[in-house]
């Protein structure tokens, strides 16, 4: 990783009382400046899990105060962990440890890790809490930030959950020199997403720095995260709990949710499913009349340069998304909800696709 002397550069999320600031910065991670004022009490759990804890755990603790009741619990890693039994385990640690209402709870991993904390603190004494470590791109520019939190079930991802905003976002960047160059290319699909839905600007930004992001530049890594955090932010602010606006964040998910689900829960990466989704969605775009071939082109260019699949499962048919799409959360009334694309950086929420025109992309995408 190519590490940069710039200092750390604080956004804030906007929401009256309960705002709250994410910090980002090379060599966050034990420097108390950055955790100590949002802490509820002296009572301190540490969520992480068994790949994260390792590298960061101990740092981590090195700089918490050293007057606090500190406690840590180690999950299994992976999405299929993502269940209300592992939620349990982190009610469980809490109640055994005698933790009251003051108390605060800290998610150090991915996003897996941050929305099962996230969960447990909405739950635990009717609402503790939490700040967000996130250790992963992907958690660091979309699942850290906005409150969102839950858990999946065999049907549908993130259908069981709650809206807990954190205290604060401390996002550490040289912790992405422990991510694996996989998991790295999947967190660039939520990167890349706020520059297709809202900064036609930030997507030419990001064709032109992809090799350095790709590389670790810390400066240019920097960047991408504090345009990430803010698009998030702003429309975080605008629409708390997704009644509008703050839908468009979900480009490409719907398509990406059905493949989680339809893959098993960890053999496509969230990222990798969101990549080829929001590929589908420019492509049902481009056969509505919004969007160029030039324009497809381009998204395929960039999308393929992030190390992102192109192409969909082989095993999965048209009525294996359907069947999964009609489950998502953004649909109301039976009417299925895309988030397409009026043009590159001017995202839409639309629930009049004709059926057949979206049966007939289902039917001849690409697969592999």
């Amino acid at each position: 990783m190519t590490t940069s002397s710039t200092s750390p550069v604080t956004l804030n999320v906007e929401l009256g009382e309960r705002s709250y600031p994410i910090h980002i910065g090379a060599d966050l991670l034990g420097d108390p400046q950055w955790l100590s004022p949002h802490l509820a009490g002296r009572q301190v759990m540490v969520v992480t899990n068994e790949v994260v804890a390792p590298y960061h755990l101990e740092r981590f603790k090195a700089g918490l105060p050293a007057d606090l009741e500190v406690r840590e619990l180690v999950l299994p890693d992976g999405e299929a962990t993502k269940t209300l039994d592992h939620v349990s385990r982190i009610w469980d640690a809490l109640l055994e440890a005698g933790f009251n209402r003051r108390c605060t709870l800290v998610a150090l991993g991915g996003g897996v890790i941050g929305d099962m904390v996230g969960y447990a603190a909405a739950s635990y004494q009717r609402g503790v809490a939490f700040i967000q470590v996130p250790t992963t791109l992907l958690s660091q520019v979309d699942s850290s930030v906005g409150g969102k939190t839950g858990v999946n079930h065999p049907l549908g991802k993130n259908m069981i959950g709650a809206f807990w905003q954190p205290r604060a976002v401390l996002i550490d960047t040289a912790t992405l020199a422990t991510l694996p160059a996989r998991e790295f290319s999947a967190g660039l699909a939520e990167v890349i997403k706020y520059g297709l839905i809202r900064d036609a600007d930030f997507l030419a930004w990001l064709e032109a720095n992809m090799v350095a992001l790709r590389e670790l530049d810390g400066e240019v890594l920097r960047e991408a995260i504090r345009r990430s955090c803010a698009l998030k932010a702003e429309i975080v602010a605008a629409d708390e709990t997704e009644q509008g606006v703050r839908a468009l964040l979900n480009l490409g998910h719907t398509f990406g949710h059905a493949i989680e689900a339809h893959q098993g829960y960890g053999n496509w990466l969230h990222g990798e499913a969101v990549g080829t989704g929001m590929l589908m969605a420019a492509e049902l775009s481009r056969r509505l009349g919004w969007l160029t071939d030039a324009d497809v082109a381009r998204t395929r260019r960039i999308i393929a340069a992030a190390g992102l699949p192109e192409s969909a499962p082989a095993a999965m048919g048209k009525d294996d998304f359907l069947s999964r799409m009609r489950l998502d959360k953004k649909n109301i009334d039976a009417r299925l909800r895309l988030i397409l694309l009026r043009g590159l950086g001017d995202a839409c929420l639309n629930d009049e696709t004709p059926p057949a025109l979206l049966e007939a992309l289902l039917n001849d995408y690409p697969r592999s």
